[in-house]
């Protein structure tokens, strides 16, 4: 792990933990865990962990400290790991990544993603089977349950986005990707899952609380009827509704416009993110 800016001298005042995570480039959470975890020292006063600086250089230096270079090498590893269904040492991986160089984002779009979707197009290729399919994916199901707390925004949320794959579309692990991803932007989210009647989309988006967007995915092509469906659904329960589009399924972006939403979103759950956050602000400085 390289020092995004060289440490002081033992001797020099302590520092917070977000100057600790500006200074080794980690996410304020990871620097966090280095504490909690006992790979930092760091001692508490009045409510907030300080650190000397110098012990910075230790935990750089320590053995076994995964590297930022090591990115792609987790991905790969995390990706065998869930085809033999290997839910301890999935984790333990996880772990060891959120202990030095990622941050829940970093967990999620450099890990589960590029894991998931090699995954993926293995099986489309023949090169893996149908039940390596079902163990990788049950595995990172249960991942994502263990996961959960690790992405909670404090404070008051920003509203609430409904997500959901369309009716036909049996692939819930997008949308719960997306959902903590939005939870950890600060949004309320009601996660629908796979094969989502459009009926479902209208009364979660009816009954939702300062309702932001609704996202209605499609993971394989040729699924633009029932996004229609659904996005029609959506309108004529709450015509005011926000309606964003996404998924592999439909990379296009003018895909959006054609089946009558407001929005298109590509295929990266950060993007809905980006989207949710502009119109969460537009919503809000509204008169």
């Amino acid at each position: 792990m390289a020092l995004a800016q060289n440490p002081t001298t033992r001797g020099d005042h302590p520092i917070g933990l977000r100057e600790v995570a500006e200074r080794l480039g980690v996410h304020y959470m990871t620097a966090y865990r280095y504490v909690r975890t006992g790979r930092l020292a760091a001692v508490r006063s009045q409510g907030v962990w300080m650190v000397d600086p110098a012990d910075l250089v230790a935990l750089a230096e320590a053995p076994g400290t995964i590297r930022e270079s090591s990115r792609p090498r987790a991905a790969r590893q995390l990706t065998q790991l869930l085809v033999q269904g290997d839910d301890i040492g999935a984790y333990s991986l996880i772990q060891e990544a959120l202990g030095s160089w990622a941050g829940p984002v970093e967990v999620h779009t450099e890990m589960l993603v590029p894991a998931l979707r090699d995954i993926g197009d293995r099986w489309a290729l023949g090169q893996l089977t149908v039940a390596d399919e079902h163990r990788a994916t049950s595995v990172a199901l249960r991942l994502l349950g263990r996961l959960g707390p690790i992405f909670v925004a404090r404070g008051r949320h920003r509203g609430m986005v409904v997500v959901g794959s369309v009716a036909g579309d049996r692939h819930s692990m997008p949308t719960a990707l997306a959902a903590d991803l939005l939870r950890l932007a600060g949004f309320l989210v009601i996660d629908l899952g796979a094969d989502t009647p459009a009926q479902a989309f209208a009364q979660s988006a009816r009954s939702a609380d300062r309702l932001v967007a609704v996202a209605i995915a499609a993971t394989m092509s040729g699924m633009e009827g029932p996004v229609a469906e659904a996005v029609a659904a959506v309108r004529a329960e709450v015509g005011t509704a926000f309606v964003v589009v996404g998924g592999r399924g439909l990379a296009r972006p003018e895909t959006a416009h054609a089946v009558g939403a407001d929005r298109g979103s590509g295929g990266d759950a950060r993007d809905l993110v980006n989207v949710a956050l502009e119109r969460e602000k537009a919503v809000r400085v509204s008169p």
